[in-house]
């Protein structure tokens, strides 16, 4: 999809910032919106359905939290966090609530737009190796082309995109033990600082998730020290 075609949507309160964001991305080609609030955000939504939420997480009114848990339960759609707190309890709350990514302000320009062009490529799909793409592990059945992962019983189970990627990292290699910084790397592109908490968040809400359509189930594994262990057997959809 062109640079052109994708919509990005600024959810920020401070209208400088919010102005330099949005000429950042349209220098680079993307076409950028600004909401100051909520409701401002859900006016905007209402003209043109974005590719991707920049999303403050101190706003006046609803804040940034309860906005990307309330998008959460209705879509899947790609949210990067900002905020002004280095604080790791507010990092592992958006994650918690189901954001992408985030970054702290102030913010590198550069970092900005690698994060933002990263989300799109995993969100797209962009990066897809030959042959058959769907694969099934107790009973559950996920396609690594369609984004989608059926349950036991044929339901669809709604992942967010940093799940869905986390969750092919473990598709791709089962049985091994993947560390943090691995799996950081694969699906963020970046290395992980001591308190990033991403990998870690996104494992717990898999987990849940894995329980709730098969009560019971042990799929991710923690290994002391070293990472985590997807256990299933993975084979190939014939």
């Amino acid at each position: 999809m062109p640079l052109s075609d994708t919509h990005i949507l600024i959810v920020e309160d401070d209208e400088e910032i919010a102005r330099l964001v949005q000429n950042l991305l349209t220098r680079e080609g993307f076409r950028a919106e600004t909401a100051g609030n909520s409701e401002a955000m859900h006016a905007v939504m209402a003209r043109f359905s974005p590719d991707l939420i920049i999303l403050d997480l101190m706003l006046p009114g609803v804040d940034g939290l309860s906005i990307c848990r309330d998008l959460r339960k209705r879509c899947d759609l790609p949210i990067l966090m900002l905020t002004a707190k280095s604080e790791d309890i507010d990092r592992v709350l958006g994650l918690e609530m189901g954001a992408d990514d985030y970054l702290t302000k102030p913010f590198n320009p550069r970092e900005l737009l690698a994060r933002v062009r990263a989300i799109l490529r995993r969100t797209r799909g962009e990066t897809k190796s030959a042959g058959n793409r769907r694969h099934t592990f107790e009973r559950f059945v996920m396609d690594l082309d369609a984004r989608t992962l059926q349950g036991p019983d044929g339901e669809e189970i709604t992942l967010t995109s940093a799940e869905f990627d986390l969750l092919a990292c473990f598709i791709e290699r089962p049985r091994r033990v993947l560390s943090r910084e691995q799996l950081l790397d694969w699906t963020r592109g970046r290395e992980a600082d001591p308190f990033d908490r991403t990998i870690d968040m996104a494992i717990s809400r898999l987990r849940k998730k894995f329980d709730a359509a098969t009560p019971g189930c042990k799929l991710i594994s923690t290994i002391r020290n070293n990472g985590y262990l997807f256990v299933p057997q993975v084979s190939p959809v014939p």
